[in-house]
């Protein structure tokens, strides 16, 4: 049974355009996909904390050496890993905040990104160890960005994931949501065509 994993990650709780999106990619996954089971990580109502001594403290003991708090955090960050290797497929909404991710997906990165878990060092240089998946990427973005210098999104994405090992990513960009009605009108129809088309 095909697994996807949705990943909220809008500032907002209510009428984020990416989140919207991505439900529909979703939905448009199920229907290909009959009997897929559904997860939905949701960052703005689960947030995560922003690394610090403590997190980074608990990250680099050693398991045995941990204390009850350090527990609790790698705990934490392991079973957020658990839930994304064990999905076949991973949705990201992804809105634009000042030409990068949102502070929401940034934090979750930092909790996935872990040496010896989700990727490795040899002697060949950095292993991911998250493979096998299949990442489809939704932008929202109120100004026109893609394929220009002020994107800076899409490359860190492409690095970031491809550093854990998720190398098939698409993206679906809606851009130009806030440039008047029409523009946003047509950013959102753009992409639900790409949407369909998955």
């Amino acid at each position: 049974m095909t697994t996807i994993l949705q990943i909220n990650s809008a500032a907002r709780s209510q009428g984020a355009q990416s989140t919207l999106l991505v439900n529909e990619l979703t939905e448009k996954l199920q229907q290909s996909n009959p009997g897929a089971q559904v997860v939905t990580r949701n960052l703005q109502a689960e947030p995560l904390p922003h690394l610090d001594d403590a997190i980074l403290g608990a990250f680099f003991t050693p398991a045995e050496q941990r204390t009850p708090e350090q527990q609790a955090i790698a705990a934490r960050s392991e079973a957020l890993i658990a839930e994304l290797q064990a999905a076949d497929v991973i949705v990201i909404g992804a809105p634009m905040y000042n030409f990068g991710i949102s502070s929401q997906l940034k934090t979750y990165f930092d909790f996935i990104a872990r040496a010896g878990i989700t990727f490795q060092y040899t002697a060949n240089g950095p292993e991911g160890l998250v493979t096998g998946k299949k990442v489809y990427v939704v932008t929202a973005r109120g100004g026109k960005y893609h394929g220009t210098p002020h994107d800076s999104q899409t490359p860190y994405l492409k690095s970031f994931l491809g550093f854990l090992g998720m190398t098939d990513v698409s993206f679906i960009h809606a851009e130009g949501l806030a440039m008047g009605a029409d523009a946003a009108s047509a950013a959102l129809a753009s992409a639900r065509q790409a949407i369909a088309a998955v």
